[in-house]
Formats: C-alpha cells, structure tokens, sequence
C-alpha cells in the first residue's frame, strides 16, 4: 500500500534553485525522501528511505578520526571504506559538524510549512520574470500528501506555477485534492508488464495504471513520461505496449528520459542494498530507433538528451 506521512513536516533532501529542466522557466526544486518504488535505476537512491540518513564521502575523508570523538554512540569505525557502523547510528548528526573535512553528513531533514513556503518565496522575482515555479520531486511527493494539502494552497496564494512529479503509486484520494492547485503533473510510465514491473521496481503497476487512467479524465496538464532503461523497456512490445495504453486514454506525446549511471557513484556513501546495473547510457540511435516506433503507433516522443 502507498506510503503516507503526517501534516506538519516533511523529510526534504534537497533544493535545487535556478532549475531548468523540471518545468517551463525558472524553477525551485524541492526534492522529498522517501518512495513507495525501489526503482533498480533510481537516480536518487538517497531518496527511498523516508528519514533522514548519514552518509560517507571516501573521497573527502583524511582519517583525523575526530568524528570518532564527536560520536556519542561508539557508531565510527576505522575501516578505509567505510566509516559508521550503522547497526548503533542512531543518526543523531553530532558526526556531522565533527568532520571539518565533511566527509560525513546528513541526508534529509524535516522541513514545517512555514519554514518551506518562506525558503520558497526567496524565488519568487525569477519565477515571475521567467513564467517558472517549484517542482515537486523526490522521491515520492505524494507519500506527504497531507503535507501537500496545506502546502499547495500557501504555495498558489502566492501566485507561484506549481509542478509535480511523480511515480503513480498513491491512493487516488490522495490525490483528487491536490489537483486544484496543480499546473503540471510529470508522470512516470516505467513498463506495462505488471510482473516485469514488480521485478525492477519491487511494486506491481496496477495502481499506477488505474491512476494514470484517473488523471487523463481529470487533469489536463498531464504530461507522461517514460524512463528510458537498457534491457528492462526499451524493447519494441513495451513500447508498442505503452503507445497503445496512451492512446487508449487521450494521450498523444511522451517524454522519454535517457538512463544515465552517474547515480551508481552515490552507493557507496549510503547504507543500502541497491546495487550498480552496469548500464551504459543509450545512443542517439537507440533512442532515434524508440522515437520511430513510438510515432509508427501515432504518439510524439519527445527525447530528452
């Protein structure tokens, strides 16, 4: 079942000001912790976790060990590639400020409404002048769907564009009462095989389906997506498969996402089981041979390089 979180603060990763690529404009992109998919090619695995977590920089540590002093819980360890013993972390971040050479810190940490919307209001001229606004990204936004329900609203009395991504997977009364307040909605359409789905991303996609389905009736700023993954959907069935589900519900263009591996770089600092696919990136012919058959079945690709 969908993942869903309390009101008053969320677990937020990251902002991104001045982002060009997550909606027209200007835009600030708030990046929330925690998904309901584990998605094998996620390019941000220190999103799946909902907590705030602490990571190792190898590269930047220079073993002073003052961390070691700075631990309240015996958590460091003096091992050259890897520094906390995460079965006593209690993820408290007194490490943190104890690494001057910051080789340790802190993914996430909650975020209240206030605090949020005044961090997001520090934009507002570029938005204005660029036609930009806040992307919601992650992770999953909708696993704090009733932080969105209060943040929206103060988010649109400012006369800020908003735009969410999102993987699909929440009840659709989460969703039906954010919509009002929503510009865009980046959908991520990752396989039709529900079997094969489950296998890549560890949840069936039923419900991502059935609300997709919702939203092509409800909401007319739909934009879809599609993940482009070697050897898990880029083969011609699914995307013969996907073509077919888009026009069946009204949609006539997908955004198709090329794989990248520059996130297997970020394994090591976290405490998972994710795993490198040792995928390379496509080329421009593989993606110009999906474009093709996308179009033969009468939907627009759009590629994004």
């Amino acid at each position: 079942m969908p993942m869903t979180f309390l009101s008053d603060s969320a677990v937020i990763f990251d902002i991104q000001r001045f982002s060009l690529h997550d909606g027209p404009g200007i835009r600030t992109t708030i990046f929330f912790k925690g998904c309901p998919l584990s998605c094998m090619w996620c390019q941000n695995p220190e999103s799946h976790k909902a907590i705030p977590e602490i990571a190792f920089y190898t590269e930047s540590c220079a073993r002073c060990f003052d961390c070691m002093a700075a631990c309240t819980r015996g958590a460091i360890i003096e091992n050259i590639s890897e520094r906390i013993d995460y079965s006593k972390c209690d993820v408290c971040g007194s490490c943190v400020p104890g690494c001057v050479h910051k080789a340790i810190g802190m993914i996430g940490k909650p975020w209240d409404i206030e605090t949020l919307i005044e961090e997001i209001k520090r934009d507002k001229d570029y938005f204005d002048d660029s036609g930009g606004g806040v992307t919601l990204s992650g992770g999953e936004p909708m696993i704090y769907s009733k932080f969105l329900q209060v943040l929206l609203p103060a988010i649109r009395n400012e006369s800020i564009h908003i735009t969410m991504e999102t993987c699909g997977f929440f009840k659709w009364e989460q969703m039906i009462n954010l919509i009002p307040y929503l510009n865009i909605i980046y959908f991520d359409l990752k396989h039709m095989d529900s079997a094969f789905h489950k296998l890549y991303t560890g949840q069936d996609n039923d419900l991502i389906l059935k609300n997709l389905s919702q939203l092509s009736v409800e909401f007319k700023g739909l934009q879809v997506r599609f993940p482009v993954i070697p050897g898990v959907n880029d083969d011609q069935n699914n995307i013969i498969a996907t073509a077919h589900f888009l026009k069946n519900h009204g949609q006539e263009t997908i955004h198709c996402l090329p794989y990248h591996n520059m996130w297997e770089s970020k394994i090591p600092r976290l405490n998972t089981r994710i795993k490198p696919m040792f995928q390379k990136t496509q080329t421009s012919d593989n993606l110009l041979h999906i474009k093709q058959i996308f179009f033969k079945e009468g939907i627009n690709a759009i590629i994004y390089e």
